[in-house]
């Protein structure tokens, strides 16, 4: 079974990144980041949060479920602010979504909110609300559960060092893993978490029994050529000792966002 982890970036790259995926065809996706506005047939609109200005692709969630068609896509909105046609408010959803290969039958899955709830007329005060996602499916091959769970991390505009709001998001995303998991269940949890290695976030997925394949296989981070400031990691992936790794990778070529895809092989 193939797993992706990836921060889209809103589909900025979607360029590059629609025809990746279809190169990769993961058997999971676990997608942040996305961008999902029915009310429009545009492809870009934009997002201002003062002197932020970012292209956004309009229904980077559609466009994903295209390029993989033998997939179930699962959306799961954060909040519904708002994206900008020139001078024209439309009306769009954010948050992050799972693309799950419809030969293996999910059997379980919770979504809720790791950081505060969902905004559903703005996109909210930083930091913002934040979802999460697990997904328990069932692999023929190993004759066994598999359970994923990511999320992506609230951003704090004063850092990324540890904050009781944090540690709570920590605290919630095991329980949200946990609660689907059982026994002898394979478990992976990932996501964009917005912490750095040294993290209270990291120790406290470990002391509940997960182990990072990002700290402890390379030094380079997860960041590439696209994000210009100060610390390289923000992206990480665990699992627990029922998992078996075939293989880890952290993909720096091609740049398909401004965070590299984690791809695990179990």
């Amino acid at each position: 079974m193939k797993i992706m982890c990836l921060n889209g970036w809103g589909g900025k790259l979607c360029d590059k990144l629609l025809p990746y995926l279809t190169d990769e065809d993961p058997d999971i996706l676990c997608l942040q980041e996305v961008v999902h506005t029915p009310e429009t047939g545009k492809d870009w609109l934009t997002y201002r949060d003062g002197d932020h200005i970012l292209s956004q692709r309009a229904n980077f969630f559609r466009d994903v479920e295209t390029v993989l068609p033998n997939h179930i896509g699962i959306f799961c909105p954060a909040s519904q602010g708002v994206l900008w046609d020139e001078n024209t408010k439309i009306p769009s959803q954010w948050g992050l979504a799972t693309f799950v290969r419809k030969s293996y039958p999910i059997i379980g899955q919770v979504q809720g909110f790791v950081h505060k709830s969902y905004s559903p007329y703005d996109y909210g005060e930083h930091p913002r609300s934040r979802s999460a996602h697990t997904v328990k499916v069932f692999d023929y091959k190993n004759n066994k559960p598999v359970v994923i769970t990511h999320m992506h991390g609230l951003r704090d505009l004063n850092g990324k060092m540890d904050t009781p709001e944090r540690a709570l998001q920590a605290h919630k995303l095991v329980s949200f893993a946990k609660g689907v998991a059982e026994n002898d269940d394979t478990l992976v949890v990932c996501g964009d978490f917005n912490v750095e290695p040294s993290s209270e976030t990291l120790k406290i997925l470990s002391e509940a029994g997960l182990t990072d394949l990002v700290t402890t296989r390379t030094t380079k981070g997860t960041r590439n050529s696209h994000y210009k400031k100060k610390g390289r990691y923000a992206d990480y992936m665990l699992v627990n000792e029922h998992t078996s790794v075939l293989d880890f990778n952290v993909i720096f070529e091609p740049e398909v966002s401004d965070h590299c895809p984690l791809i695990l092989i179990i």
